[in-house]
């Protein structure tokens, strides 16, 4: 860059008066620019960074662009105060001079812009706030104001610039579409004072308005407290109003400096708040001191500045710390986790809460006890240093973890069915409550009945016991529990106490009418009462929370009350839509559940089971067998009963919405066929700001220029050839008369009527094709009303980022991750997109020639050799690697063609990239008087375009990690600053500590493709660094990633975007339609503070725009497609009928947040570690308590990636499955749970937590039918059944039968609606694929699903996320788990993933699988088959969708593997052993012990809190011994029935010999080994095997002790299979429930490291770090391995069960080509050729598959022989044995 000589052109700030003084300039050396350049480009047009283009190649280093060497400084200089000492060396600097000392003084020209090149008025880098726009205050005048503010509460420097750029860009885009000063006014309407501004909001919430009004001195925001009596009170209820009143007129007051002081006051406030900025209310208290200190005199006759950093120190960091240390402690100088749930973490909301209530505010106490409230409102800012916080803060609410949380929140749902339930099933069951003498009795049958009104009081009252857990006990909160529960009392004794009496009357026969009477007002009150209960939200029983005019509930209204109300129109549709579900529920349950439940009923109920006797219980027990089976069954139909209710709302949810869909003009069923033939018409009225264009232009003519670029953009990205795109675009055509062009419209257009042309335009099935008609049948909807392009409001996409992919290295594309897979990722792609991999490398090969061409190859013709063209084997490398030569420039073009289709952050930076493309293209067509300005100066234009698009969008990458990335990221991180240079990435930057053991400062900088690159770190120069009071990570992470990076959003609006999506140009077109959404276009003249309540500004504002979103990987194999349908059903489907209804929350992703409304009211996510670990949901419902709207729109998506492999997908299941725990919960769902009207409250139950706690319940159902069946087999099997003709009658000379026929009946009916409840959940996707891409393709997919297997994969992840949600709420251990974003095409171990599913699914399943096998040998009926299908998926799901599952040699290979991690680990500790994985699934019981002893088997173990007493004891206790009495009182049932006329000897006996032998067993051996190991042991030397040995002898003979004994069983039920497998039940339940409870209630907690195993085999206990643990952990150890070792044989017969049942397929020949084509569904010709071994490796697999190939046909020859040989040779095998006759 040539230096530019002679003096720079003097032409001052077009904007500034000439007499500006500059003496006293606030940023030194000159408005050092950092307002003017922000964004270093906004003014100088003459600078040089702009020849980028044109001259430096994008390797060229961009500092050459900052400034030039001969030092000719024209335009900023580095800003180097961000890199020094700030409280240090530098003296608080005089008002004089503020620069960094050492600076040149002022002169005016020093970075002006030079305009010489071209005349156009110069442009500001605020153009909408320029002097000729009557702006209120100019541009220096709002920096003197900041510099003022900064110096008085010493604010940091670079936060001081950022917000000044901020408010300034805020100002922009508001003026951009209104005048500056309503700019201002509007502004200042939404930070601070006006209709919906969250200040004046908690201003009145908080009681300030009496705080300020009559003074500090009696202060009567405490009267409540004092609660004078007789002194005369100022009456509140009358003062709210004129309070209002008077707000508004001091307002409206105010000069337009004071608005702009204030605002800037509250964002200096926030932009250094940090953590605080999660606590909306604690922020607008600090704003009001700092507000109030700032009107005060000792402030303004303050001359010296404070120290920059003061704010954080005394006001930031104080709370910082207190919320930091609830979380975290030190130890050896490192902080770690503290082991405290959340019951006892005083968090970000409890914090908060303390400054909604006067009361809470009165408790902030300084050092010496005064309360800040005493102070005089000017002087409480000083005093914040000196403020005691933790005597401040306490629990508002107590997130434990219990069940009970279900139900208080939901206890409408609990008193709608069970109530319900009850009214029909005791109407129906006559005949329990017949009264002596079998004769029905009317009047009690209408008091039995009647009590399910006294069933809905007591499940009232036990929420309302619960919610006393959860509140804390003071203030106001619990006085209006009280009083509910007295009522509620009341009621009791209201709906239950008649039955009592009538009961005794009529059973004495002196009933009479009074006892009718009586019985039928009873029935009518418990109806009121079960309705009431039902419908009325129990916040607004007794006390309204909701709409109470008390001053005491004002707070708890503003901030988790104020639902935005619905427009009528949707509120009827709400209201009808649940009318409807429950109309037909009620009607289907009725005649469906009930009636068929009758008949079974009236047989069972008096059943007494003859003849049947036990040695101890007599005949009590299995006379009674009858009723127990009877109350299973109730319990079974109620669950049915809450399952039917989700099936109608899934029905009538996808009927509204597609009826929705109907009206909003989307399905391609509508009449409009022709979306085609209008899409020009439509690009013109619908994208283009038509209104306001002066037509000089054909609009055929500013179309053709849009879609044009949409076709070229489809064609850069590879997905159209040349061919195609000559079909697509608009041509310019010789019309003949006088050389005159015009635009011929391309065919595409017109074929769309006449079906032949229809398939050459794009490839069939393709992306391109999928895009074009989704944008085509987009624009048929109504869509809003763009604004021109200078008009729109700024918006900023922010993206946090930690360590996903930036972009694939040629590494990661080539080579195979390891031995397991068998395809390189870029083969796998090739296979996915193969037209589009045609085009890339048609593409390369002409760029190849023609660089060849350019360089001449040195000088060497490459064709010259011979005439015809080079032959085809030239042209392998680029088919097979996209590239010939290696050079960077080429190799590079693979990898970015490979990372924009697999989930990188390139995919996403470059999609979203799109806006700033977008936005130049709609300037550029609709204002053509630019292009005629810059008369074919290309450049120039360019300059133009990219100004406006920077100015109208931001692109902010939160990279957390970016400052600890290695070489190979940092270089894709500045890959893409140099692709993009608009791009703006923050990331968290450490310094040391100053002082030997201080604390390391950190800071939140950021940088663009601007800053200047410094050669010696190879890093860039900040342009913003601003200090955070400590790491600010302190929840799960992304929240916090976002958090620190919100302050560097610009603008009005944000959309969050994951780091797995992507945008596509024709979606970002609607940008400004979708922002229009918003509702802010239409200017109101009005001043908001003129009369309050004016219409304008009255409607509720729109927080959350949501938008659909495209999951890209929905092509890839079965997986894929599910994750896709999953998202298609729920993100689109249900919501858009659920945001029709206002049930719609946020989800994150493509969503566009109103940023001012989300920001003064908490952020845009959550934070507290744990508790929101799906953050942003909780954004969604914060505002929706807070009156934001959320809107769905339907015209625009966004691609999304999601998981693709088996593992991964359940990872993700189980994030969402224990975050919706944590939800639970939370204080958010109490509050909706408790205070939404009935019809909202049941649209977000069913929209959010009733999905889960459905997947539960199915889970539940299939569990306790099973039971129910078990226990109608033990009667089915041993009693005789009555037998009926054909046509129903009774056939005669049965004595003594027992007619269970309508028993059978009903089982079938309850398997139906099972089966129906599971095969529902199809029905959305089928209905929503059926309206927007017709019948074929809806028929298709679902067949398609099915014939891969899908149901497995839905029964399989239903239970995942039952089992997730239930091990959350009673141990917690809810962590953010990264979702894996690649490709599965490797295979797993069957050993990982046997450790990874045993718990939630196989173990359930393999228990499951045995109940059935019983229920199939004493009850079979045909619809079994469907329990057998869904229960074999719990089992072998994970293995059935693991790639190349089924290969032969890999299967046996796997066996050994399987083996050998069985059996490794007790020698020396191994990461991936049986042993490490016991260990980790007891710790969630057993806790960690808390020393630290640094083994390097500590890394292995995770850290989870030691789970509570209370959850203990419910799920490992009394659960698992209730399933063992349950289980054990079957087996009697069966064996107290005489065999050849002799009762056998007691079952209860020989149960306990077979379940508790093999644990006697265990200990015995364990005894004998630990004795030889203590005394041998120490012989061998330390790295021996003796341990191992030793090991593997005692396990050897646990197994032995297993298999003996159930081969003992066998032999003592004399080979009666039924027998056997009930017994074993019985066995397995006894056994786990012993384990649970020996873990549970014996051990103590567990070191991090292994050796207490290791010692325990080898006998060396000494020099382990045991330390005083030596003498008690050889106890515990051995309570621990007798659970271990029946864990171990249970496990390894599992192990061995599971693989029996997959070796099958593996004998069938090709099996794996069909399995393949099902998982990845690629064409058997398409598919992954077999892995490639060397000749060595082939020869060590071939001994390997040989020899553990005949060892496992060796141990299937074993179990056959064990369980098989017995049966068949039954009646031959006779033994003697007196004993065993006894047992």
């Amino acid at each position: 860059m040539p230096p530019r000589s002679g003096p720079v052109s003097q032409e001052g700030y077009p904007s500034s008066p000439p007499s500006m003084d500059h003496s006293n300039d606030p940023f030194g050396q000159g408005r050092r620019g950092y307002y003017d350049n922000e964004s270093a480009e906004h003014v100088e047009f003459g600078r040089n960074r702009d020849q980028r283009e044109t001259y430096a190649s994008d390797s060229s280093n961009p500092a050459v662009n900052e400034y030039d060497p001969n030092g000719n400084y024209e335009y900023p200089v580095p800003d180097t105060d961000s890199d020094r000492d700030v409280y240090g060396e530098r003296p608080a600097p005089s008002a004089e001079s503020l620069g960094p000392p050492g600076r040149p003084p002022f002169d005016p020209g020093m970075q002006t812009p030079i305009y010489s090149d071209y005349n156009i008025p110069p442009r500001d880098a605020y153009p909408a706030w320029s002097a000729d726009r009557q702006i209120p205050l100019s541009k220096e005048e709002i920096e003197d104001v900041f510099l003022d503010l900064t110096q008085k509460f010493g604010f940091q420097r670079d936060s001081m610039r950022n917000m000044f750029d901020f408010l300034m860009q805020l100002l922009d885009s508001r003026a951009s579409r209104m005048t500056p000063n309503q700019a201002l006014l509007t502004l200042h309407a939404d930070y601070i004072g006006g209709h919906n501004a969250n200040y004046r909001k908690w201003y009145f919430a908080a009681q300030l308005d009496l705080d300020d009004a009559i003074g500090q001195t009696q202060n009567p925001g405490l009267n409540r407290l004092k609660s004078t009596k007789g002194a005369k009170r100022p009456s509140h209820e009358k003062s709210l109003a004129t309070a209002l009143e008077r707000w508004r007129s001091a307002m409206n007051n105010m000069s337009q400096y004071d608005r702009l002081r204030q605002i800037a006051l509250y964002l200096l406030c926030w932009g250094e708040a940090a953590q605080v900025r999660f606590m909306p209310e604690c922020l607008c208290f600090i704003f009001k001191c700092a507000d109030d200190y700032y009107r005060s005199p000792e402030c303004q006759n303050r001359m010296e500045p404070v120290p920059e950093g003061l704010y954080l120190r005394t006001v930031i960091k104080p709370l910082y710390r207190f919320v930091r240390d609830q979380g975290y402690e030190v130890v050896d100088g490192k902080f770690v986790r503290r082991e405290k749930d959340h019951q006892d973490i005083i968090g970000y909301d409890d914090v908060n809460q303390l400054f909604w209530y006067p009361e809470g505010i009165a408790r902030i106490v300084l050092n010496d006890k005064l309360r800040l409230i005493d102070l005089p409102p000017s002087q409480r800012f000083t005093k914040f240093d000196r403020i005691d916080w933790n005597r401040a803060f306490f629990k508002t609410y107590y997130e434990k973890r219990s069940f009970g949380h279900l139900l208080v929140n939901f206890n409408r749902i609990w008193v709608i069915h069970i109530a319900l339930f009850y009214f029909y099933t005791a109407y129906n069951s006559p005949t329990v409550y017949r009264v002596r003498g079998g004769r029905d009795s009317t009047a009690l049958a209408w008091s039995a009945t009647a009590l399910g009104g006294a069933v809905a009081t007591v499940i009232m009252i036990l929420a309302t016991l619960a919610e006393f857990s959860y509140i804390p006990t003071t203030w106001n909160n619990t006085s209006h529990l009280t009083r509910r529960l007295l009522f509620l009392l009341v009621t009791l004794a209201l709906t239950g106490g008649p039955t009592v009496y009538v009961a005794i009357v009529e059973s004495n026969g002196s009933g009479g009418s009074l006892a009718l009477v009586l019985g039928i007002v009873q029935f009518f009150i418990s109806v009121v009462a079960a309705l009431l209960f039902a419908i009325v939200p129990s916040g607004r029983m007794f006390g309204d929370r909701v709409a109470g005019k008390s001053r005491k509930y004002l707070a708890s209204q503003t901030f988790t009350a104020s639902y935005p109300a619905l427009p009528r129109q949707n509120r009827i549709g709400s209201i009808a839509l649940w009318l409807l579900v429950f109309g037909c529920k009620c009607v289907e349950s009725y005649w469906f559940l009930t009636l068929s439940f009758r008949d079974p009923i009236r047989v069972m109920v008096g059943m007494k089971i003859q003849g049947c006797s036990d040695r101890f219980f007599g005949n009590a027990l299995c006379t009674n067998h009858a009723a127990f089976t009877l109350t299973i069954m109730y319990i079974m139909d109620l669950i049915l009963f809450f399952l039917d209710t989700f099936l109608w709302y899934v029905i009538w949810n996808a009927v509204f919405s597609i009826a929705r869909s109907f009206t909003l003009g989307l399905s391609i069923w509508t009449p409009w066929k022709d979306i085609y033939t209008r899409l020009p018409k439509r690009i013109y009225s619908k994208l283009l700001a038509t209104g306001d264009m002066e037509v000089k232009y054909k609009p055929k003519v500013l179309v053709s220029q849009i879609w044009n670029a949409i076709i070229i953009s489809m064609y850069r990205e590879h997905l159209l050839s040349i061919d195609h795109v000559q079909k697509l675009l608009y041509h310019q055509v010789e019309t003949g008369a006088g050389g005159r062009r015009s635009l011929r419209a391309p065919p595409f257009f017109i074929s769309q009527g006449d079906k032949g042309l229809k398939g050459e335009f794009f490839p069939r099935g393709s992306e391109a094709e999928r895009r074009i008609s989704f944008f085509a049948q987009s624009l048929t909807t109504t869509i809003p009303e763009p604004l021109p392009v200078d008009a729109m409001p700024t918006f900023t996409v922010l993206t946090p980022h930690y360590n996903e992919k930036t972009l694939l290295s040629l590494r990661e594309i080539i080579r195979e991750e390891n031995h397991n897979t068998r395809v390189t990722l870029l083969e796998y792609l090739k296979q996915l997109h193969p037209i589009e991999w045609e085009n890339f490398v048609k593409d390369t090969k002409i760029l190849a020639e023609e660089s060849a061409m350019f360089n001449g190859f040195n000088g060497v013709n490459p064709f010259a050799n011979d005439e015809k063209s080079p032959s085809k084997t030239d042209d392998l490398p680029y088919y097979f690697l996209g590239f010939k030569n290696s050079s960077p420039e080429f190799t590079l073009r693979t990898r970015i063609w490979a990372s924009l289709r697999a989930q990188t952050l390139y995919r996403t930076v470059s999609g979203m990239m799109n806006y700033a493309k977008a936005i130049k293209l709609l300037y550029r067509v609709e204002n053509p008087e630019i292009v005629q300005l810059f008369g074919g100066n290309t450049d120039k234009l360019e300059r133009e375009l990219e100004r406006m698009a920077r100015r109208k969008f931001k692109f902010v990458v939160a990279m957390q990690r970016y400052s600890k990335f290695n070489t190979e990221e940092q270089e894709n991180a500045e890959f893409l600053l140099r692709a993009y240079p608009d791009l703006q990435i923050v990331y968290l930057e450490e310094e040391p500590p100053r002082k030997e053991g201080g604390e390391s400062r950190i800071f939140s900088a950021l940088i663009d493709g601007h800053s200047e690159f410094i050669h010696e770190t190879g890093r860039r120069r900040p342009k913003f660094r601003i200090e955070l009071p400590g790491n600010p990570i302190l929840g799960d992470g992304k929240s916090d990633n976002q958090n620190h990076a919100i302050i560097f959003y610009r603008g009005e609006y944000l959309q969050l975007i994951d780091a797995n999506q992507d945008n596509y140009l024709e979606e970002c077109l609607k940008i400004r339609n979708v922002l229009a959404e918003f509702e802010e276009y239409s200017v109101s003249s009005q001043s908001p503070y003129a009369q309050w309540g004016h219409r304008d500004f009255k409607s509720a504002p729109v927080a959350i725009v949501g938008a659909r979103e495209y999951i890209f990987s929905e092509n890839i194999g079965i997986l894929g497609d599910l994750a896709a349908g999953k998202e298609q059903t729920f993100g689109t489907l249900s919501a858009r009928s659920m945001a029709w209804i206002g049930g719609k929350l946020h989800y994150g992703h493509p969503d566009f947040l109103n940023a001012m409304f989300m920001n003064t009211r908490g952020g845009v996510s959550k934070a507290q570690k744990g508790l929101h670990l799906n953050e942003d949901i909780y954004a969604g419902m914060n505002a929706f308590g807070r009156g934001g709207r959320i809107k769905h729109t339907e015209y625009y998506q966004c691609g999304k990636g999601r998981d693709l492999g088996f593992g991964t997908i359940l990872n993700f299941q189980t994030k969402i499955g224990t975050g919706m725990g944590e939800q639970m919960l939370s204080r958010e769902y109490y509050y909706l749970g408790t205070q939404l009207p009935i019809d909202r409250f049941l649209t977000f139950y069913y929209g959010h937590p009733g999905f889960h706690i459905n997947n539960m319940l199915v889970i539940l159902s299939v569990q306790v039918f099973i039971v129910t069946m078990v226990f109608l087999g033990t009667l089915n099997s041993n009693l005789t059944i009555c037998e009926y003709t054909s046509s129903g009658q009774w056939i005669g000379g049965q004595s003594g039968c027992y007619n269970l026929v309508p028993v059978f009946q009903w089982i079938e009916r309850c398997i139906i609606s099972i089966f129906l409840v599971f095969m529902i959940s199809f029905l959305p996707l089928f209905l929503q694929e059926l309206v927007e891409r017709g019948t074929w393709k809806a028929v298709f997919r679902l067949a398609k699903q099915f014939g891969s297997l899908s149901p497995a994969f839905e029964v399989f992840s239903t239970q995942i996320y039952t089992h997730s949600i239930l091990s959350n709420l009673t141990f917690g251990g809810a962590r953010y788990i990264a979702t894996g974003r690649g490709f599965a095409t490797s295979r797993i171990y069957f050993s990982i993933l046997f450790s990874r599913f045993a718990g939630p699914s196989i173990y359930l399943g393999m228990r499951t699988l045995l109940m059935l096998l019983y229920v199939t040998l004493t009850l079979w009926t045909p619809y079994l088959i469907y329990f057998w299908i869904s229960i074999l998926s719990l089992c072998v799901s994970p293995f059935l969708f693991n790639p190349h599952q089924f290969v032969f040699s890999d299967f046996i290979i796997d066996y050994r593997e399987f083996l050998r991690w069985m059996a490794r680990g007790n020698s020396k500790s191994h990461a991936n052993s049986w042993i490490g994985y016991c260990r980790l699934s007891r710790t969630m019981i057993t806790g960690y012990k808390k020393k630290r002893l640094g083994k390097p088997s500590e890394k292995l173990s995770g850290d989870t809190p030691r789970a509570t007493w209370r959850a203990v004891l419910f799920s490992e206790i009394f659960f698992p011994i209730f399933m063992a009495v349950l289980f054990t009182i079957a087996y009697l049932f069966v064996k107290s029935f005489p065999v050849d006329g002799k009762f056998p000897p007691s079952p209860l006996i020989r149960i306990a010999v077979i379940s508790l032998g093999p644990i006697v067993w265990n200990a015995a051996i364990l005894v004998t080994q630990f004795l030889i190991s203590l005394f041998i042991g120490p012989i061998f030397p330390n790295n021996s095997k003796f341990g191992s040995v030793m090991a593997a002898i005692v396990h050897g003979l646990a197994v032995l002790g297993i298999v003996g004994a159930f081969e003992f069983l066998w032999f003592l039920e004399r080979w009666d299979a039924s027998h056997a497998v009930i017994g074993l039940i019985a066995v397995i339940a006894i056994q786990r429930a012993i384990h649970k409870v020996l873990i549970s209630v014996f051990l103590s907690r567990e070191f991090k490291h292994d050796e207490t195993n290791m010692a325990w085999w080898s006998g060396r206990w000494y020099g382990r770090g045991l330390g005083t643990h030596v003498m008690s952990q050889p106890a515990r150890e051995f309570i621990v391995k007798i659970v271990e070792l029946s864990l171990w044989s249970g496990d390894l017969l599992l192990g061995h069960f599971l693989l029996f049942m997959l070796t099958p397929p593996i004998l069938i020949p090709y099996f794996d080509r069909f399995h393949s084509t099902i998982l990845f569904w690629l064409r058997p010709s398409k598919q992954i050729r077999a892995p490639l071994y060397s000749p060595k490796q082939k020869r060590q697999r071939r001994w390997i598959v040989i020899k553990y190939g005949l060892i496992y046909i060796a141990v299937i020859a074993i179990f056959v022989a064990l369980i098989a040989l017995p049966a068949i040779f039954r009646t031959a095998l006779k033994f003697d044995c007196s004993l065993c006759d006894s047992l």
